[in-house]
């Protein structure tokens, strides 16, 4: 099969919908599957997608065989009808595979069309943003053996206080595995709204102090003070 257009991907009928949707390019979408920030709807999107651009690929691939095979200078003969025939037989069968990759594309986009009307978004602040960027890498609280003070920490070595800690927790945007203690860390991970607000279009404004879009509030999760 041949490769896309140098440079960017394959383009395909559902692309500014999807843009539309979601707000921001398909190479974002995939971008953000790769590195596990989507949640489930908008995972299921980005997956039909990328079947959706594998399957023009090859349309593509078969109708560029056909054309050269018509425009080349072969002998026409019986050799080059039994070529043709066959390429159109190819370009048939892949066609009807990106047809069904693309009503499946198309379902899990009415899903996410069908729920975008929403409340309008808090705001999630810069450095919340980052802490969630790195949890996102991976994240547990420990406590301090000597102080008893709580901290989360990340493996690129960035620590996150308690008190953010809480403040995200409290947003729904991370959530804690309390079957595992403190002493021994305590995992942190994102939620489905956690990953949703590293996703959305960011505002313009001054360094330092743009925020992002959040989904609608979740209840404050319970926890214990220390």
């Amino acid at each position: 099969m041949t490769a896309p257009p140098s440079g960017r991907q394959m383009p395909t009928v559902l692309d500014q919908r999807i843009e539309t949707a979601v707000g921001y390019s398909v190479e974002e979408l995939r971008r953000h599957r790769d590195g596990g920030l989507l949640d489930a709807p908008h995972a299921a999107l980005a997956d039909a997608h990328r079947d959706l651009v594998a399957g023009e690929r090859d349309v593509t691939f078969y109708r560029v065989r056909l054309a050269r095979l018509a425009s080349s200078e072969l002998p026409v003969d019986q050799a080059l009808f039994a070529w043709i025939d066959r390429t159109l037989d190819q370009l048939a069968k892949a066609a009807d595979v990106r047809d069904t990759k693309q009503t499946t594309a198309a379902a899990a986009l009415e899903a996410i069309e069908a729920a975008a009307p929403r409340q309008a978004p808090r705001q999630v602040a810069t450095q919340d943003v980052a802490a969630l960027l790195a949890i996102a890498q991976g994240a547990k609280l420990h406590e301090h053996l000597v102080t008893h003070r709580l901290a989360a920490a990340t493996p690129t070595r960035t620590r996150i206080s308690y008190a953010q800690l809480q403040r995200l927790e409290a947003m729904g945007l991370v959530e804690r595995d309390t079957a595992h203690p403190v002493q021994g860390g305590q995992p942190v991970t994102l939620t489905d709204a956690g990953r949703a607000a590293l996703t959305a279009p960011r505002r313009a404004g001054p360094p330092g102090t743009t925020p992002v879009p959040l989904p609608p509030a979740f209840p404050a999760v319970s926890r214990t003070r220390r």
